[in-house]
């Protein structure tokens, strides 16, 4: 007996500014999942205005399934005094939960890691939340592995503002 089984028909493809709502929503389910929902401040204009300009500095790669968007990563360049190259900095990756489990989340790493690849860049990155054991499995079995050596330092509000002063 012959069962055929179809899989979705999947695409990867830079964002359009069609996709500003959808690039939206994707951000606050990500921020939702990571229980910092009122952290997602983004509005239509500021993604307009960085990631549809004439040189943009941030980049977002929508995928879909059965034309249907399941997801985004949001990503920039980075630099390496150590290796004189440029990298990839993964900023954020999120595949809504009806889709994952179907291999999407690791075709945008793929994807990057291709264009990261292609370009000569020398290091492909990104974090993820500590009690993130999903994903970090994940990310461990496509042979990924903790900076454990490096702390990431953040400085916002109030405190970045004193420290602009002269």
């Amino acid at each position: 007996m012959r069962a055929d089984i179809t899989k979705p028909a999947v695409l990867i493809r830079p964002a359009t500014q069609e996709d500003i709502q959808e690039i939206l929503s994707l951000i606050a389910e990500l921020a939702e999942y990571e229980n910092a929902l009122h952290e997602a401040q983004a509005t239509a204009e500021q993604i307009t205005e960085n990631f549809f300009c004439p040189n943009p500095k941030v980049f977002c790669e929508i995928i879909e399934s059965d034309n249907q968007i399941a997801g985004l990563a949001i990503w920039f360049l980075n630099y390496s005094t150590w290796t004189g190259t440029h990298g990839i900095y993964l900023e954020d990756l999120f595949v809504r939960p009806q889709y994952r489990g179907q291999g999407l989340g690791k075709s945008l790493l793929k994807y990057l890691a291709k264009k990261a690849v292609d370009n000569g860049y020398a290091r492909f990155q990104w974090q993820v939340l500590d009690w993130n054991e999903p994903s970090i499995e994940f990310y461990k079995s496509l042979g990924a592995y903790p900076l454990s050596e490096w702390v990431p330092y953040r400085i916002t509000g109030a405190a970045l503002h004193n420290l602009a002063q002269d």
